[in-house]
């Protein structure tokens, strides 16, 4: 599993609901975290979360089984790693 951690908090809960559209791809609450978790990638289209830039570039508390691939001005992707469990 590939999991993307965020705090939940009102400037980044927009980052959880884009990447709770896809239907792989599942949201739930950890703590003060949002937990998203797929088994595959995590694609978050930027543009969608309607994020600013100090928001957009401080979103990401912690990734578990993946590795950030891109994170930039479009997108941010969250791949599995090859040796993940």
């Amino acid at each position: 599993m590939t999991t993307l951690y965020v705090l939940d908090l009102d400037d980044f809960r927009p980052l959880a609901e884009v990447a709770s559209k896809d239907p792989d791809t599942t949201v739930r609450r950890r703590g003060p975290y949002l937990e998203v978790e797929a088994v595959g990638e995590i694609r978050i289209e930027r543009g969608a979360t309607g994020c600013r830039n100090a928001v957009w570039y401080s979103s990401i508390a912690a990734v578990e089984g993946g590795r950030v691939s891109r994170w930039d001005k479009v997108e941010l992707v969250v791949e599995p790693r090859d040796d993940a469990p």
